[in-house]
């Protein structure tokens, strides 16, 4: 199965002393469903400035990231992971800065 085929669904979440821990289903080529689980310290993500609404999307990233032939279906969203979102949200918010921009001129209204 292509990786373009791999779709996760977020199916809920658990959260229980600082760890919220997101429920996926894998749905495969032929819509049988797999349960896996991605576990994000909250204080971590407050550190790195990560919003709870992106947290999903980003527990997402670490099963697609995972290898094929993987039997493991809990992963951990750590810190190293956090971190490197923080660097590359970082580096897009300087480059949006340097980026020359474009000024409007006033119509020809009369």
């Amino acid at each position: 199965m292509s990786r373009a085929e791999l779709q996760y669904l977020v199916t809920g979440f658990t959260q229980n002393t600082g760890i919220r821990v997101f429920a996926f289903d894998h749905v495969g080529a032929s819509y049988a469903r797999t349960p896996y689980s991605v576990e994000a310290d909250l204080s971590l993500a407050r550190k790195h400035g990560i919003r709870m609404q992106e947290l999903p999307l980003l527990c997402r990233a670490v099963l697609e990231r995972r290898l094929d032939d993987d039997d493991q279906r809990a992963f951990t969203f750590t810190e190293h992971d956090m971190s490197v979102h923080q660097n590359a949200v970082h580096a897009d918010a300087e480059a949006r800065k340097k980026k020359p921009s474009r000024k409007s001129f006033p119509s020809q209204a009369e």
